[in-house]
C-alpha cells in the first residue's frame, strides 16, 4: 500500500509539474485565488486604518484566533501533506485542516451572518436591499469554494483536510459571531469611551443597523449644508 501511494504521489507531482511548465491557465487562476487570505488581511487592515471600527477590529481579532486554533490542530493531529516534493517551500509540513480552507469560511460564514443578522434595513428598497445581499453572499460560498478546491487541485491539501478546514472555520465563526454579539458588543461602547479609544479615533457603531446608509445620508445632508452656506457667503 504504502508503495502505491508512494508511485501516485509521484505521479501527482510529475503532473503537477507539467502542468505548471505548459502554463496550465486554471492552476494559475486556482493559484492566485489562493492567494485570497493574504488580500482579505490586507484590506481589513486598510478598512480599521480608516474607519477605525469596533466590530471591524473585532472580526480581525477572530480570523487570527481562527488561524490560531488551525495551528494548534495541526500540531496535535500531524497529518502531513499530499506530495510534500511538490512544494519545497511550504511553511508548515502538517495539512490537517486546510489553513486556507478554515480562513475562507471562517471569513463567509461570519460575514453571511452579518450581512443577515446585524445588518438591517433602513430605507425603502427592500427588493435591493435583499438582492446585494444575497449575491454577496452567493459570491462569498463560491471564492470559499474555489480557494478550497484550490488547494487540493494544487497538491498542498487532500480533499479530507480541505473538508474538515470547511467545517473548523465555519463552527469557529457562528462561535465568534455569538461572542462578539452577546459579549462583545454590550462593551464597545465603555470600550469606545476610553481615553485610548478617543486619542486614535476608534469608534462604536453597533446601534447603527447600516452603517453604509447611515454614512451615505449624513455625508450627503452635509455636503448640500456646506454647499448652501457656500452658496450663501457668496453672493
Amino acid at each position: 500500500m504504502l508503495w502505491w501511494q508512494a508511485g501516485t504521489c509521484g505521479v501527482q507531482t510529475d503532473l503537477f509539474l507539467l502542468f505548471v511548465s505548459l502554463g496550465d491557465f486554471s492552476g494559475q487562476l486556482l493559484a492566485y485565488l489562493s492567494l485570497g487570505p493574504i488580500f482579505i488581511i490586507v484590506g481589513f487592515v486598510t478598512l480599521i486604518i480608516f474607519k477605525r471600527e469596533l466590530h471591524t477590529i473585532s472580526f480581525l481579532g477572530g480570523l487570527a484566533f481562527n488561524e490560531g486554533v488551525n495551528w494548534l490542530i495541526k500540531n496535535v493531529i500531524r497529518e502531513p501533506r499530499p506530495c510534500e516534493e511538490a512544494h519545497s517551500t511550504v511553511t508548515t509540513k502538517y495539512g490537517m485542516p486546510s489553513s486556507h480552507s478554515q480562513f475562507m469560511w471562517f471569513f463567509s460564514v461570519y460575514s453571511f451572518l452579518f450581512l443577515y443578522l446585524r445588518m438591517h434595513q433602513t430605507n425603502n428598497a427592500r427588493f435591493l436591499d435583499l438582492l446585494w445581499r444575497h449575491v454577496l453572499s452567493i459570491c462569498l460560498v463560491t471564492v470559499a469554494l474555489l480557494v478550497s478546491y484550490s488547494r487540493v487541485y494544487l497538491l498542498y491539501h487532500t480533499w479530507s483536510q480541505v473538508l474538515y478546514g470547511g467545517v473548523a472555520g465555519s463552527i469557529m465563526a457562528i462561535a465568534w459571531f455569538a461572542f462578539t454579539q452577546e459579549i462583545l458588543t454590550p462593551l464597545f461602547p465603555r470600550i469606545a469611551a476610553w481615553p485610548i479609544s478617543e486619542f486614535f479615533l476608534i469608534r462604536d457603531t453597533s446601534l447603527i443597523p447600516n452603517i453604509l446608509w447611515f454614512e451615505y445620508t449624513v455625508t450627503r445632508a452635509e455636503a448640500r449644508n456646506r454647499q448652501r452656506k457656500l452658496g450663501t457667503k457668496l453672493q
